[in-house]
């Protein structure tokens, strides 16, 4: 289950509404080789937003050696910080390979997404 964090600005309480304004703009982020959002997928460990606005996106992959990391690294570049979208002041990514990614991860929305797909899952 995808862990939600914000810290508290200056005594100001969580924004919980930005944490959920954030991975609403992550569903427009598709792993190319699944063509379901990355939310959906639980490739999303955890979102953490600092008094900064600096957000930290805790993140995994559905496989540690996949070649298109820099295509899911871009869409979320976009999704963040692009005209319009500008929800964070900055971002990074910190790449999590513990636990390991499995199906049990994926929502069930995924997995309709995923059934729609042709996958049997």
């Amino acid at each position: 289950m995808l862990e939600k964090t914000a810290v508290a600005v200056a005594g100001a309480p969580v924004d919980e509404a930005l944490i959920e304004d954030i991975e609403e703009a992550l569903r427009d982020v598709v792993d190319p080789e699944l063509g379901v959002n990355i939310v959906d997928l639980g490739l999303i460990y955890d979102l953490t937003v600092d008094e900064a606005k600096t957000l930290t996106i805790d993140m995994t992959l559905t496989s540690a050696a996949c070649p298109l990391t820099d295509m899911i690294e871009d869409q979320v570049a976009a999704a963040i910080m692009g005209p319009g979208q500008e929800l964070v002041a900055d971002y990074k990514i910190n790449w999590v390979w513990l636990p390991p990614w499995g199906p049990e991860k994926i929502t069930d929305d995924g997995r309709e997404q995923l059934r729609a797909l042709g996958f049997n899952i």
